[in-house]
């Protein structure tokens, strides 16, 4: 990676002096270890000493060994690891008075007095209490000699930083806990296998999975999977849901389907606070229903693997965030949690996320449901309307009738999540009373006639489908500007749904600028980003993204596995994305590369040399691997093949060099849990606007100029001149790209 002044992003900050203890504590979760290695090589980047505790809180308070200094190497190899590789314990001794009294000592003697906290909210809660007793603990070793004043007075204040790692996502102020992105990963593995065998035999499902006070995990993955029914302790279903469930269940086989999915949080209750048992609901099924009827309890393999892109991402960046509010804090400064809210790392005052936390609980226990689902914050209300909006279908006389006809296409390349957002966009319409009609093939089809009206049924079981059923193509529509307005006639289409990346903005551009010529074109015409090169404007993150890296980073971590007990090696990987270093660089902070090369980011042959240099001196160590990605169009003249030819040349005798172009394969497989997510609730979105549009324009009583296309993450008024091309596109690039490239030198591997 090109060596600049990143020392700017840190500006004025030096953890000179001082010493910062990281632990875990509490159950574990993948993730964890990825923010151990952020806070080490933070903390050493700044120059401060960085301590492990080993075994959590028993840890600190048994001391000895299990409070060791950490190196930069000690984090290699850290950040593909499940768990928590420094334990983690329950510790009875630190809810006493006299095992905080052993902690403090043990922390004093070591000059600690900045705690880095991983776990859930009771881990986080003892850490403050622990904070808030400091003063009254050192006076305590004063007194018994243990210490002297001198150390009493130069560590009078202890500051501690939370970052919550908790698979159940069960912690109110964040959008997502470390953990839970790879436990719906092992959750979505079990439900896509269960489905083949379930439709093999006509077989109806149970799956419980974990969340004994939250349901969040149920939810997303039934949201993710399309299941027919859930069951969450926030939202017990209203009385009589037994015969419910069974009309839905009986419905779905009459009409041709063989299997049905029901998925049980194993904190599920009914209205009366009752326990609702996946044995339970199974029994019912058999029982009403005579259906062939099987339980899968996950449990603890929710908790095991290699942790997914997205939690090594939240978790390097959480990590870094702790350093940082650990070196500005001051003796008065609260104890903090850092949060993810929408796509950035946040402080938030600890105790009051803790509170808000205990208050859900607190409103379960009352039968305050909505309350309780309020409680859990925007995102878990959003999950829980889609799904309501999406599992149950209204019948026909309950549907709005709003006359209006929307087309809905794939345009560009494929991408993971394009048939999940198809699916959204499909029964939102219909639940919004229009007519919807599916374009295959894009705007070649859309010319050639390739329109057919698709139905509620006609999309089921496409959450978990790669690839674009409907068909894509990068036929732009211009040149077929006449036969594409002939085909709107004919079908009398009010609205034009395009799913796609920087092709679809550049044909939505086009559509935009015909309207002074055709006025088939003056309706809503809103887009959806979805390109695994995540190189459209004005949008953060786009669907099919974080597909690709997952398949990126698991390719990394099998290659890097490949050289294990060989001799030194360095492997050159090539990324798609154009001329967008997202992948690139995003998925070398998830993979834990050397060095990455992207467009944005200028680079010359000395910046080369320097990362050679940085490589030999690497592999004098333990360490026997590097790893350096290269976005595929980074640089015209420094290529793949050259950088791996350098690399090979100038490490002759240190290590030698393989290299390997990942390709297509990071556009195919399944959606991730996130992209199906995604997909599915900003198509929500966008055909709600669509809705809103189309009633305006209605009761105006005519259409006019007025709409201009959106990307509904942003909702952003964009009017681009239609000659912007792709190599224009990063200028516009999201400050995500930067960041991973900020974080990516200090913590790489």
């Amino acid at each position: 990676m090109a060596q600049t002044d990143n020392k700017r992003f840190f500006e004025n900050l030096s953890g000179a002096g001082k010493a910062i203890a990281v632990l875990t504590s509490g159950g574990d979760a993948q993730g964890m270890n990825a923010a151990v290695r952020a806070v080490v090589r933070m903390g050493i980047y700044v120059g401060a000493k960085v301590y492990f505790v080993h075994e959590g809180y028993q840890g600190m308070v048994d001391g000895g060994d299990n409070i060791k200094e950490a190196t930069w190497e000690s984090v290699s190899s850290m950040l593909q690891m499940g768990g928590t590789v420094i334990g983690s314990a329950r510790c009875k001794d630190f809810r006493m008075h006299e095992g905080r009294l052993k902690a403090a000592h043990n922390l004093v003697q070591r000059g600690i007095t900045n705690l880095c906290v991983i776990g859930g909210d009771g881990s986080l809660t003892g850490a403050n209490l622990f904070r808030e007793e400091w003063s009254g603990l050192l006076a305590e070793l004063v007194q018994q000699g243990l210490i002297d004043e001198e150390a009493s007075q130069k560590y009078s204040a202890l500051h501690i930083v939370g970052m919550v790692g908790s698979i159940d996502n069960d912690f109110c102020g964040t959008d997502m806990t470390i953990g839970t992105d790879s436990a719906l990963h092992r959750i979505i593995e079990v439900v896509d296998a269960i489905m083949t065998t379930a439709q093999s035999h006509q077989r109806t499902f149970v799956l419980e999975v974990m969340g004994r006070h939250c349901g969040y995990l149920a939810l997303v993955s039934a949201l993710a999977c399309g299941a027919d029914w859930v069951l969450i302790p926030e939202m017990p279903p209203e009385d009589g849901w037994e015969e419910k469930m069974c009309q839905k269940l009986s419905a779905k086989r009459a009409g041709m389907k063989r299997l049905n999915i029901i998925i049980v949080a194993e904190g599920a209750i009914d209205r009366n606070n009752q326990p609702i048992t996946s044995e339970h609901v199974k029994n019912l099924v058999v029982q009403r229903l005579g259906f062939d009827t099987r339980v899968t309890i996950l449990g603890h393999v929710q908790r095991g693997g290699t942790p997914s892109a997205f939690d090594r991402i939240l978790a390097s960046r959480m990590g870094v965030e702790a350093v940082l509010a650990l070196l500005e804090t001051t003796a008065n400064t609260p104890a903090c949690v850092v949060s993810l809210c929408g796509n950035q790392s946040v402080r938030l005052p600890l105790m009051e996320c803790v509170q808000m936390t205990q208050q859900v609980q607190k409103a379960m226990d009352e039968k305050r449901f909505e309350e309780a689902v309020q409680l859990r914050g925007r995102s878990f209300e959003n999950n829980l309307k889609t799904y309501k909006l999406l599992a149950h279908r209204k019948p026909e006389s309950e549907l709005p009738q709003s006359n209006f006809n929307v087309a809905v296409l794939n345009v560009g390349a494929p991408a993971a999540g394009m048939n999940a957002a198809v699916r959204s966009a499909v029964r939102v319409g219909i639940s919004e009373g229009h007519k919807m009609f599916a374009v295959s093939d894009g705007f070649e089809g859309f010319y050639k006639g390739q329109i057919k009206e698709i139905k509620w049924a006609d999309v089921g079981g496409w959450t978990g489908q790669g690839g674009s059923l409907l068909g894509t193509k990068r036929t732009l529509p211009a040149k077929h500007i006449d036969k594409i307005a002939e085909q709107m006639r004919k079908y009398n289409i009010n609205a034009l749904l395009v799913i796609g990346g920087f092709e679809a903005l550049e044909c939505l551009l086009q559509l935009y600028e015909a309207r002074s010529s055709y006025g088939e074109f003056c309706i809503p015409l809103c887009m959806l980003p979805a390109t695994i090169s995540n190189n459209v404007p004005g949008t953060n993150l786009s669907i099919g993204a974080d597909t690709a890296l997952n398949a990126i980073v698991e390719t990394c971590d099998r290659i890097k596995q490949s050289a294990s007990g060989t001799k030194h090696r360095v492997f050159i990987i090539e990324t798609m994305g154009g001329y967008c270093g997202y992948l690139a660089s995003v998925g070398g902070l998830a993979a834990g590369a050397d060095a990455a090369y992207i467009f944005e980011e200028p680079f010359d042959i000395r910046d080369l040399q320097s990362n050679v240099e940085h490589l030999t001196e690497k592999m004098k160590t333990s360490i026997q691997r590097g790893l350096v990605l290269r976005n595929e169009n980074s640089n015209e003249n420094y290529t793949t093949d050259f950088i791996y030819q350098l690399y090979s040349e100038e490490g002759k005798g240190v290590f030698d060099c393989r290299k390997n172009v990942l390709g297509h394969m990071q556009q195919g497989g399944a959606p991730s849990p996130f992209d199906r997510n995604f997909g599915t609730k900003i198509a929500a979105k966008a055909m709600q606007w669509i809705s809103k549009k189309l009633n305006e324009s209605y009761r105006k009583g005519m259409k006019d100029n007025s709409y201009a296309f959106h990307v509904v993450m942003k909702q952003t008024l964009l009017k681009l001149s239609i000659e912007l091309n792709h190599h224009l596109t990063f200028f516009l690039m999201c400050a995500a790209v930067h960041e991973a490239l900020s974080i990516c030198q200090i913590v790489k591997a």
